[in-house]
């Protein structure tokens, strides 16, 4: 069984996980995180169905109950498992990877993630060296709906978007169930129809033709804002009036005009260690101060509730926010970047003049490298370029983060693959282009061939 990663459990259904595991998960997960009640949600891949029969079965033969959320987001699964104190919740989910994966995301009290290293682990071995033996008593499950009391809470969050026009695609996933509720018609919807086949695009903004319908709606429409959701809505990125992408990390800049409207001061945000240096450098601005932490659920959640922080975001579209319960949330993310936009339009104020005023840099963007010899690889770039100018600060997490004068790099191991992934950011376009050639030199004789 090879679904157990870092964050989560993912892979490709009926080849890395079958039934029987789903099983075997939720017979030993309400052990696992001491608790006789399980809140369950799911998106809507074809395999979704089978796999939510197995895994309450295995709660259920447990003696755990289940408390069915139904069709779900991401998001959705962490503000109910927080909300109404719940131990364990389980959103099955294989969030933005193709229509043959499945996986589980889950989480315990107040909506904190379990990962590999906090709880993953110990569930991989127990489904590897035990056999389940059903209790005599088995657990029931429970219909457990509160999609309207959770509208109600993201509506306190709805701006007046008036002066937008807004072209949103849905990449036919999870974010189809709310979001109309709380945009109305006003925006123009691509994708909406719930579909787990994704028959337009694969549900990974990321992925530039996955962007392609989304680029020309923006330009024939003369939209402001282009919007699109992953498959599971936990993730959100945005495209600029000239179908521009913007890349994620410079949301956590627009974001603090959200929350600076709203009065708040010195606060702490997070970012991961791939974000821009304009991230920092802007926020100052409104007197917050920027914390950079590792790539991931599992970490930034807990992260930005140790620092006490108000916000945060990630290089690959996800947003932090203490008021949901130090999780991440697309649609909130949408909300208060419209939020932003409406009020900038009305000074006017464009999405991409605001994106040019917070950063100056140029970026490689991330790049992949296959590779087994990941930490050899990274000590060579590092050896190098420090050898070369002086480093004004080095990060040793997650890979390494080495911040010079006028640039910076981030190289970082794959947690599930032979990858190592790298990402530039100079003051630059020539300065930025000798880097990324330089980097491809010294990492050509660690690659596969």
């Amino acid at each position: 069984m090879g679904a157990f990663k870092a964050y989560d459990i993912r892979g490709v259904y009926n080849i890395d996980f079958t039934k029987e595991d789903a099983y075997k998960i939720g017979f030993f997960l309400p052990e696992l995180l001491k608790t006789n009640k399980v809140l369950i949600g799911r998106d809507v891949r074809t395999s979704s169905p089978e796999i939510y029969e197995y895994i309450t079965n295995g709660i259920t033969d447990a003696g755990a109950d289940v408390f069915d959320l139904g069709l779900a987001t991401t998001p959705y699964v962490y503000w109910a498992t927080a909300k109404y104190n719940f131990d364990a919740s389980v959103q099955i989910t294989a969030s933005h990877n193709a229509k043959e994966y499945n996986g589980m995301k889950i989480s315990r009290t107040n909506a904190i993630p379990v990962g590999y290293d906090n709880g993953l682990q110990l569930l991989e071995q127990r489904i590897k060296s035990d056999t389940p033996i059903p209790v005599p008593h088995k657990g029931k499950i429970h219909a457990f709906d509160k999609q309207n009391e959770y509208i109600a809470f993201l509506r306190t969050y709805a701006p007046d978007f008036s002066n937008l026009k807004v072209s949103l695609d849905c990449s036919n996933g999870m974010v189809s169930l709310f979001i109309k509720q709380l945009l109305g018609e006003q925006p123009s919807y691509l994708f909406f129809e719930l579909d787990g086949t994704f028959p337009n695009h694969e549900a990974n903004p990321l992925v530039e033709e996955n962007l392609l319908a989304l680029k020309e709606h923006v330009l024939a429409n003369h939209a402001d804002v282009g919007i699109i959701f992953d498959g599971d809505a936990d993730r959100v990125m945005f495209l600029d009036e000239n179908a521009r992408f913007i890349s994620p990390d410079l949301i956590i800049a627009v974001l603090a005009h959200y929350f600076s409207d709203k009065g708040f001061e010195n606060a702490e945000v997070l970012q991961d260690i791939r974000s821009s240096k304009a991230v920092g450098e802007y926020i100052q601005r409104f007197h917050y101060n920027i914390n950079t932490w590792r790539v991931g659920r599992a970490y930034a959640a807990p992260k930005l509730k140790e620092i006490g922080g108000l916000f945060g975001g990630e290089y690959a579209g996800h947003y932090y926010f203490k008021d949901f319960y130090y999780s991440d949330s697309g649609i909130l993310a949408c909300l208060m970047v419209l939020d932003v936009l409406a009020k900038l339009k009305k000074k006017g104020i464009s999405f991409s003049e605001l994106i040019q005023n917070i950063s100056p840099y140029f970026s490689s963007g991330e790049l992949n490298y296959t590779t087994d010899w990941k930490q050899q690889a990274m000590d060579a770039l590092v050896d190098y370029f420090s050898s070369q100018e002086k480093a004004t600060s080095l990060l040793d997490f997650d890979g390494y983060r080495v911040d010079f004068e006028q640039w910076w790099f981030n190289v970082r191991p794959s947690n599930t693959e032979p990858y190592l992934r790298f990402i530039a950011e100079a003051d630059s376009e020539k300065q930025l282009a000798l880097i990324i050639a330089k980097a491809n030199e010294l990492l050509k004789p660690f690659l596969n061939s």
